[in-house]
């Protein structure tokens, strides 16, 4: 019992970073129907800049100062370059922000190197706050949750409670009435994108101290993110926290066990087969659940997409 709470409060951990950066990719999406390839590039922006404001000024002010940041360059880039593209469709778009990200991982490399940076959880937050039995939960691990939680409460209070977010939303549906009520819609578009990368860099600056800064992690969760997305449905937000909080589940159990493929297989009806000389068919057969737990997610949008194409809580097209 106690193993299991330990990996439900890791499980939540990891969940509610990927929903945090899944949500900034989520509300780009919603508003403006852009899936941007670059969104994990700048949650590694975002850890790289806490990183260096941390080294002068502490890892609080870059808590601060370097979401900011991103959120400015982000809104940068929408405004003169990623709307020039916006026109010619979607295709453009992708091929945009993909080479953006080619380009933001080099540049991360000509200024910070190949090797991972020094990044730390500031000193007051490193304690363990309780246990569970023999195993400790940091302090730290506490405070990503609780941001999280906090940044999910406020994006559902903005976009429906708030006149900002019906004016945005309501700038995605019909721009032209917008418009004409006097509201700025490029402008809107392009707050929408620096808020939407500002959260990423927010998931960046918290999740570096925690899994690591080096210029692989944006590789790491970029693909993930939009496996997130699509099993939530493309464009909800409680979609992205529900898929974020399942594939972290999913992915922690799938690690702490260590149950052979062929016990999982054996529980749901398969036998084993007679002749296990086929060399493909006994690698399969002797793979672990740590083995198989990194595409777990990936079958699971599969089925996702078979029996439900819009996501769990996404809308079926008219």
């Amino acid at each position: 019992m106690e193993l299991v709470l330990v990996i439900l409060i890791d499980g939540l951990v990891y969940g509610l970073l990927l929903f945090m950066l899944s949500s900034g990719l989520t509300l780009i999406f919603s508003m403006m129907g852009v899936l941007n390839f670059a969104h994990a590039s700048f949650y590694m922006l975002g850890a790289y800049f806490a990183y260096q404001i941390s080294r002068y000024m502490g890892f609080w002010p870059g808590l601060i100062l370097a979401p900011i940041i991103v959120g400015l360059a982000g809104a940068a880039i929408e405004r003169f370059g990623l709307r020039k593209v916006h026109q010619y469709g979607h295709v453009p778009e992708l091929i945009f922000t993909f080479g953006l990200a080619l380009l933001i991982e080099e540049i991360v490399q000509f200024f910070w190197g190949k090797n991972q940076v020094p990044y730390d959880a500031p000193e007051v937050l490193q304690f363990a706050l309780f246990s569970i039995g023999t195993n400790e939960i940091q302090a730290y691990k506490v405070f990503m949750i609780a941001i999280s939680v906090l940044i999910f409460l406020c994006l559902l209070y903005v976009l429906t409670k708030t006149r900002v977010g019906m004016i945005i939303q309501a700038a995605l549906s019909y721009p032209r009435t917008v418009e004409a009520l006097g509201h700025n819609v490029p402008f809107i578009f392009m707050g929408v994108f620096g808020v939407g990368t500002a959260l990423a860099g927010l998931a960046g600056v918290i999740a570096g101290p925690q899994l690591g800064t080096f210029p692989g992690m944006a590789f790491l969760l970029g693909s993930i993110v939009f496996v997130t997305i699509v099993i939530g449905g493309l464009g909800s937000l409680w979609g992205a926290l529900v898929a974020s909080l399942l594939i972290g589940w999913m992915t922690t159990f799938a690690a702490s066990y260590n149950i052979a493929m062929a016990d999982i297989l054996m529980a749901v009806g398969f036998e084993m087969p007679e002749d296990m000389s086929e060399h493909a068919l006994r690698d399969i057969w002797s793979l672990t659940l740590p083995q198989i737990g990194p595409i777990l997610p990936y079958l699971l949008m599969v089925v996702i997409l078979v029996f439900r194409p819009y996501g769990l809580f996404g809308k079926r097209d008219a």
